[in-house]
């Protein structure tokens, strides 16, 4: 199976528009010259394309190789994650959006200066740099040894293609580039699952027969309503769990929160979290109705071929060129496809750690730079992250397929993360010691129960596959670990072993849990924080809102001392009728000169000013 002349024609063209896009962006505007253009998009992008990329941001070839190989090989219950879509993006849109966008943050890890202190922030910044700089080196390897397993597409070349590509069009176009080639990367993604699903479910005899074959094969799964959080898959785990995991994503992770805060307004942010619902929807949809055709098609088909393949991650490309074969250029638009997937997954993490380095890491220690300078550096750094990936790709060959394990090991350190946002936003109590040591409990646990359960797996991987011949690429070590990962076999297991075998779907849950819980404890014995203490807009008052029908007396010892105003009542400058004494004292900065009004300040809360805000009680005017 291999490519024809149209297959690479279509491809090529892929790269080729990726790369105009992010030169056209070079261009034109303000050509990228300041960070908030080349970090930030000028903060104009609507809601649309920022739904988009927020959706193709993560809609990587992971998911694109993972979620069809998943459905072929266990059913459809994997398709229940749907289910935790719902609060997985309203909680985002109605907590995490309007409390970042209204700090005007660049990077997510400043709110953690804001709210505790600089180390809780730094160590933020460098847990989210070290998941990022593993997880893009595997998206990027990934797809490419399929491809080269299946169709002898040159494995390297695959690799610093893509690469380069993505590092050309992030560092020339900033984050407007990355934007909009998501927006064309995911229709590309959109063709060629829906490509491989008609051409598949006509071959098969129409979709009404690939139901069919699935239902009596035991496929189409129904709600396994078992609590046991053992259990790999269930319904609680995939919609409870899976709560916590798309929190991890869209309510914190800087990739996706960078999208929110180069909207135009707050309104935009949170429409594009709504906007990205269905979407999200429909490319679940589409891949669990691609691991069905293909069950359906090789029931009717067997294949040798197909049996003998090394690793899940290639079936979905080998069922693609066995259906596809005859069709010049749709294989080279499923590749296209799963290369759109990879290089929206890279230019996306290239773009958001050159922010975090930047803001966090660099800024701090030189506070002089000027725009152009600290523009440039931003660029550097992009495309130093670039380079970096295609070295992290290199390392990942020596580990095999480590497609699931890369997985876990992004859910592992995202569960943390999320945990000390939550810790911040939600407990006025907690205090920076708390949030520290909270974190490092996390991340301790974390790896814990990851790096256990992969030893334990290894332990138990049947003695014939870790005898295996297998290619080069694969590994035997990594083939006998995946292929017990994904096993339905039920083991008897106690004590740590029991534990380690956890589902991975509750690794958000369990760490996030671990580091508000840890990090509430330390606060308390270490002295917690009096709520006058904390900057009001860090905190997001859950309890007065989840329990607004009491009477103000009651909400009120809800709010733990921190200060706060009624709904509607905070007034900004530029809506406040206050007297011109006032408004001038509030410019200068000069709390003097407001009548003794009852104002509080905001250290860095207007960064676009470079100097302090204001909030105005209705009581002071």
């Amino acid at each position: 199976m291999k490519f024809g002349t149209v297959d690479y024609v279509i491809f090529v063209l892929l790269l080729v528009l990726s790369s105009g896009i992010g030169l056209y962006y070079a261009l034109s505007g303000g050509k990228q010259r300041t960070m908030q253009e080349f970090l930030l998009a000028d903060r104009s992008m609507s809601f649309l394309p920022v739904a988009l990329s927020l959706l193709a941001t993560f809609q990587s070839a992971v998911a694109i190789l993972g979620v069809p190989s998943e459905i072929y090989r266990f059913g459809t219950e994997y398709w229940f994650l749907g289910c935790s879509y719902i609060l997985g993006l309203l909680i985002p849109a109605h907590i995490f959006i309007p409390v970042f966008y209204r700090l005007r943050l660049t990077s997510t890890y400043e709110y953690l200066e804001l709210r505790f202190n600089k180390i809780v922030r730094i160590c933020g910044t460098v847990t989210f740099i070290f998941q990022m700089v593993i997880y893009m080196g595997v998206v990027l390897y990934a797809p490419a040894l399929a491809l080269n397993a299946v169709t002898g597409f040159d494995l390297w070349g695959a690799v610093a293609t893509m690469g380069l590509v993505c590092t050309l069009y992030t560092t020339l176009g900033g984050l407007k580039a990355v934007i909009w080639t998501d927006v064309f990367q995911t229709f590309i993604m959109f063709a060629g699952q829906l490509a491989v699903i008609i051409v598949g479910t006509i071959k098969v005899g129409g979709m009404g027969e690939v139901w069919r074959i699935a239902t009596e094969s035991g496929k189409i799964a129904g709600i396994n309503l078992n609590p046991d959080p053992f259990e790999r898959h269930s319904f609680w785990a995939l919609a409870i769990g899976g709560v916590f995991m798309m929190l991890s994503l869209y309510g914190v992770n800087q990739a996706q929160v960078q999208r929110y805060l180069s909207s135009k307004t707050e309104k935009e942010a949170i429409m594009s979290c709504y906007a990205v619902f269905p979407c999200q929807q429909l490319v679940l949809c589409l891949g669990c109705l691609m691991g069905l055709v293909m069950f359906a098609f090789y029931k009717q088909n067997e294949s040798a071929e197909l049996a003998s393949l090394h690793s899940p991650d290639q079936m979905v490309l080998y069922f693609v060129m066995d259906i596809l074969k005859e069709l010049p250029g749709l294989p080279g638009l499923f590749v296209a496809c799963l290369f759109s997937g990879a290089l929206s997954t890279i230019s996306s993490a290239f773009n958001s750690l050159a922010t975090v380095t930047m803001q966090d890491l660099v800024k701090p220690h030189f506070p002089d730079l000027s725009e152009s300078r600290a523009t440039m550096i931003s660029k550097i750094l992009a495309l130093g992250y670039g380079l970096l990936c295609v070295a992290m790709a290199y390392i990942s060959s020596f580990m095999g397929s480590v497609l699931q394990a890369a997985l876990s090991i992004f859910g592992i350190v995202g569960g943390p993360l999320l945990g000390l946002f939550c810790l911040g936003m939600f407990f006025p109590c907690a205090n920076s010691t708390g949030a520290l040591t909270g974190l490092l409990a996390g991340l301790a646990m974390a790896f814990w129960v990851g790096i256990g359960s992969f030893m334990q797996n290894m332990k138990s991987a049947p003695s014939q596959l870790l005898n295996s011949t297998v290619s080069p690429e694969m590994g035997n070590f990594t083939t006998a670990v995946m292929t017990t990962l994904l096993s339905t076999a039920p083991v008897r297991k106690s004590g740590l072993a029991k534990f380690y075998s956890l589902s991975y779907m509750w690794y958000s849950a369990h760490n996030s849990t671990t580091v508000v819980i840890v990090g509430l404890i330390v606060s308390l014995l270490t002295g917690s924080m009096k709520g006058k203490d904390v900057n009001p807009r860090t905190i997001y008052p859950v309890l007065p809102k989840l329990l607004f029908f009491l009477p103000d007396k009651y909400k009120e010892k809800l709010y733990f001392g921190v200060p706060h105003t009624k709904e509607g009542s905070e007034q900004t400058l530029a809506q406040t009728s206050s007297p011109e004494k006032t408004i001038n004292g509030l410019i200068n900065g000069d709390i003097r000169g407001a009548d003794n009004a009852d104002i509080e300040k905001f250290d860095g809360y207007s960064r676009e000013d470079g100097g302090h805000s204001y909030v105005v009680h209705e009581t002071s005017l």
